[in-house]
């Protein structure tokens, strides 16, 4: 038997999140069983345990779109029992069986070797969110990050948190928008030189065209502020866009594009091929700062999720929440 946090729906279509006990026969099919130790809880999350259940499709439902830990009955040559093992993507914790449990059953082509360096909690601290801050950090690095500041949206969520780590960490000038005054000081700990209000680029946007104001962005919120920041990007910069909280409509012309050679890169975390999951896991171990890592982090443990998972979409959660599901 093992404890899980398990989403079911009744016949009147609506769900509810509780705490139960499984046994291994009802986990899904796939070729590695793995011990879990660590979880987070990201903004898909939310969805997936609030009402209606955003996500899922299938019911019973455990969520939990990423996890760390320990081999423990694999069919696969490749992974072991024994090994440390972290998985982010693959529609886990949405179309899959996910993280929220003690015990998971996954596909081996979907599981990353944890590198030298990271432990399970390390690792998880990063998560999904900060998976997807290292892609998006890469895909500028791609491109050249042009000098001047890097703007980071929605800074002061999971993603953002880590983007202005890590761009902090690498050397270059970061500016973080958040409309949470009270996160200024955490956002300057992270490597933020300045923090913007995020008024001051949520408006209207009356110009395609700005002053030529940022090297590069990763952008977390996506919708009017995406649209505000491309006129204010420096010629032929990129924006990294991994957020749809601000909806996913754009409402910006082409100009910015054709008169000042704007790059936006489109970011997904879900299913990257293996060697670019790997040398981001890598790049993490390498260039995140651990101390700066451990002021993101909120420890939480499977009891705690359903009110986590309201909290997350009412944007009132603050850098990473690790969910330790044997606590």
């Amino acid at each position: 038997m093992f404890k899980a946090l398990v989403v079911k729906k009744n016949d009147e279509g609506k769900t509810s999140a509780a705490v139960e006990e499984l046994t291994l026969d009802q986990l899904p099919e796939g070729d590695v069983t793995v011990a879990v130790e660590y979880s987070t809880v990201n903004y898909k999350d939310g969805l997936c345990i609030g009402p209606g259940g955003g996500l899922v499709r299938n019911y019973p439902h455990v969520p939990g779109i990423d996890f760390a830990g320990t081999v423990e009955a694999s069919d696969d040559a490749r992974y072991k029992p024994g090994d440390k093992v972290v998985l982010t993507g693959w529609r886990v914790g949405e179309a899959h069986w996910g993280g929220y449990a003690q015990k998971a059953r996954v596909k081996a082509d979907w599981l990353v070797p944890l590198p030298g360096g990271l432990d399970t909690r390390q690792a998880m601290a990063v998560g999904t969110a900060g998976f997807t801050a290292m892609l998006s950090v890469m895909a500028l690095e791609d491109q050249g990050i042009k000098d001047g500041p890097v703007l980071v949206t929605g800074a002061a969520g999971g993603v953002g948190s880590v983007a202005v780590a890590l761009l902090a960490a690498l050397g270059h000038q970061v500016a973080g928008v958040t409309g949470r005054p009270e996160t200024a000081d955490y956002l300057k700990s992270l490597g933020a030189g300045r923090i913007v209000a995020r008024e001051d680029i949520n408006e209207t946007v009356k110009r395609p065209l700005e002053g030529e104001t940022w090297g590069g962005c990763v952008d977390a919120v996506g919708g009017a502020m995406l649209a505000r920041v491309l006129g204010q990007m420096q010629y032929g910069a990129s924006i990294a866009a991994v957020g749809l909280a601000g909806g996913a409509g754009l409402p910006a012309t082409v100009i910015p594009f054709l008169l000042r050679g704007v790059n936006l890169l489109g970011i997904d975390s879900v299913m990257q091929p293996y060697e670019n999951r790997l040398r981001a896991w890598e790049r993490i171990a390498k260039d995140l700062p651990m101390d700066k890592l451990d002021q993101m982090v909120h420890p939480a443990t499977l009891s705690d999720l359903p009110q986590l998972g309201s909290d997350i979409l009412q944007g009132q959660v603050k850098g990473r929440v690790v969910v330790d599901v044997n606590a």
